[in-house]
C-alpha cells in the first residue's frame, strides 16, 4: 500500500469517528461552552457553574460555533461535529502545506501525516494537543485540533514570507493568525510560537522584513489584549493551578514516545547537513521548554512537548525521501515502516470507535477503550437548561454539556474565584458524617434543584426520579 493510500485510510477513519463522536476527556467542557454561547453571545457566564465569570474556553472558534448553533437551531453535538470536520480539514491541509516548504517529494506529505499519527510509542497515550491517532479520535472536535491545523498553515505561510519579499499585509495577517491560535488553544499557541521562532531563525529574513515582522507581532498582541471574553495575559499567573494535572506528562516517556527516537536520529542527520535546519531548531526549542518544566516543577510547560515531537516525527518521514544514497533511503524507509506498524498496532483500538467491538478481532477489541456514557437521561427525566445539579467530579464533566450547571466545576477553572469553596461544599455534602442541616444548607446556598448520586444518597428532602446507567440516580430536591 502506498503512503498516500494509507494516509487516506486514516483520514477516512477519522471522518467516521466524527460521526460517532466518542465521549471522553474535555468534550463536556466544549459542549457546555457552545451551550452558553448559543443562549447568550454577549454575556455567557461561566460554562460549568452558575456564576458570572470569564473563561478561556470562550475563544473565537467557540464563539463562531455558538453563532452557528444559535442561528441554525442545531444541537450542540451536531455543531461540534461540524467543527470537527473543519478542524480535521485544516489539519490535513496544513500538514500538506507545511511539508511542501520542507520537501518537494510527492510522497512527503502522506509520510509526514502517517508519522504524526502513528510514530509515538508502544504505550497508548491520549491528550488534547497531541496528534496520535487514538488521541486525535477522542479530541477531534476540540479547539486544540483546529489550533494545530492553523499552526501548520501559520508555519507554512511564515516560512514563505521569510524567504521572499512579503508585503505589510502578509505580515499583519500572520500576526492576526498567531493571536487567533493563542486564543483558540493557549498551549497549542505556545507550540505555534516556538515553531515560528525556529522558522525565523532558520530563514534569517532580511532586515527590511524585521519592521514588518514587528508590526505583525504588535497587531497580534493588540488582538490578544482586546479580546473581550477573558484576559489572555492573566493566564500567565494561573500556572500554579494547573501543575498537578500535567505532572503525568513527564511519566513513562519511553513507553509513550519511544518510537519518536527514530525522528531524533533523523534530526541528527539533518543537523549534520544544515546547522540551521528549521526542524532541528524547532525540536531544540521544544525540548528545552519541556525539560525546564520538569526540572522546575512547572509541569504545565509539558504541554509544549508537541514542539519537540512534531519536528522529530516530520524529520523521520522526510528522511525516507531525502536520504543521500538510494540504498540508504530504502533502509530508512523499511525502519520507518516497521516503526509505523508498531505505532498502528498500539492504536488499533481506534477502530472500535467506528466498528462494533463484537465484530473486531479479539486482539484489536482488547485495545479498545469504551467511551463515557452520557447524561442525556437526566434531561429526559425533567432537568432543564440552567438548573443547578449537585454531583461529584466525573458527572460534573458531562452534565453541563446538556445545559444544566453543577455546584462545582468538573475541570480546573483559573478565573472562578470561589472554585475551591464550591469544591469544598460538594465534599461536605457527600461526606459520610454530614448532618441533614449542613446538606440542606448547601443545597439552599447554591439553589440546587437536582442531585445525581448513588442510590445510597437518598434522603427525606430528595425525591428519586429515575436511575441511569451505572446505578446513578437522579433526585429532585423537595422544598
Amino acid at each position: 500500500m502506498s503512503a498516500q493510500a494509507a494516509a487516506a485510510l486514516l483520514v477516512a477513519l477519522l471522518l467516521l469517528v466524527v460521526v460517532r463522536l466518542p465521549w471522553a476527556g474535555d468534550l463536556g467542557m466544549h459542549a457546555a461552552t457552545v451551550q452558553r454561547l448559543r443562549h447568550s453571545l454577549v454575556h455567557p457566564g461561566n460554562p460549568l457553574v452558575d456564576a458570572d465569570s470569564p473563561s478561556p474556553y470562550y475563544s473565537p472558534w467557540m464563539l463562531l460555533l455558538g453563532v452557528v448553533a444559535k442561528l441554525t437551531g442545531l444541537s450542540v453535538f451536531v455543531v461540534l461535529r461540524l467543527g470537527a470536520l473543519a478542524g480535521l480539514g485544516l489539519l490535513v491541509t496544513g500538514v500538506l502545506r507545511h511539508v511542501r516548504t520542507l520537501s518537494a517529494h510527492r510522497a512527503a506529505p502522506a509520510l509526514a501525516l502517517l508519522s504524526l499519527l502513528l510514530l509515538w510509542g508502544p504505550v497508548l497515550f491520549n491528550w488534547s494537543g497531541f496528534l496520535g491517532l487514538n488521541s486525535l479520535a477522542l479530541t477531534v472536535s476540540y479547539p486544540s485540533v483546529l489550533a494545530l491545523g492553523l499552526a501548520f498553515h501559520f508555519w507554512a505561510w511564515l516560512t514563505r514570507a521569510s524567504r521572499g519579499q512579503a508585503g505589510w499585509g502578509v505580515w499583519l495577517g500572520l500576526g492576526a493568525l498567531w493571536a487567533l491560535i493563542l486564543l483558540c488553544h493557549q498551549f497549542t499557541g505556545v507550540v505555534a510560537s516556538l515553531g515560528a521562532l525556529a522558522a525565523l531563525l532558520a530563514a534569517r529574513p532580511a532586515r527590511t522584513a524585521l519592521l514588518r515582522l514587528g508590526a505583525g507581532l504588535a497587531l497580534g498582541l493588540l488582538v490578544l489584549w482586546l479580546w473581550p471574553y477573558y484576559d489572555f495575559f492573566a493566564l500567565f499567573s494561573a500556572g500554579a493551578d494547573l501543575e498537578a494535572i500535567h505532572r503525568p506528562l513527564y511519566q513513562d516517556l519511553a513507553g509513550r514516545f519511544g518510537l519518536v527516537l527514530l525522528g531524533v536520529a533523523a534530526l541528527a542527520l539533518r543537523w549534520r547537513r544544515d546547522r540551521r535546519d528549521p526542524l532541528v531548531l524547532f525540536f531544540v526549542l521544544g525540548a528545552l521548554v519541556f525539560a525546564a518544566g520538569g526540572l522546575s516543577g512547572h509541569y504545565s510547560w509539558g504541554r509544549a512537548l508537541p514542539a519537540a515531537l512534531i519536528p522529530a516525527q516530520l524529520a523521520a518521514a522526510l528522511e525516507a525521501v531525502s536520504a543521500g544514497r538510494r540504498g540508504m533511503r530504502r533502509g530508512w524507509a523499511c525502519v520507518l515502516l516497521a516503526a509505523l506498524a508498531v505505532g498502528a498496532w498500539t492504536q488499533a483500538g481506534t477502530l472500535g470507535y467506528v466498528i462494533d467491538r463484537d465484530t473486531l478481532p479479539g486482539a484489536v477489541a482488547a485495545k479498545y477503550r469504551e467511551p463515557w456514557t452520557g447524561y442525556q437521561w437526566i434531561m429526559r427525566a425533567g432537568v432543564r437548561y440552567g438548573d443547578v445539579v449537585m454531583t461529584g467530579e466525573w458527572p460534573a464533566r458531562q452534565i453541563p454539556a446538556y445545559g444544566p450547571y453543577t455546584v462545582a466545576p468538573g475541570y480546573p477553572d483559573v478565573f472562578l474565584k470561589d472554585a475551591g469553596r464550591r469544591e469544598a461544599a460538594v465534599n461536605r455534602y457527600f461526606a459520610a458524617g454530614a448532618s441533614d442541616r449542613v446538606r440542606r444548607g448547601i443545597l439552599r446556598e447554591y439553589d440546587v434543584k437536582w442531585v445525581v448520586a448513588g442510590r445510597s444518597a437518598a434522603a427525606p428532602w430528595l425525591h428519586e426520579v429515575t436511575v441511569g446507567p451505572g446505578g446513578k440516580a437522579l433526585y429532585r430536591v423537595v422544598p
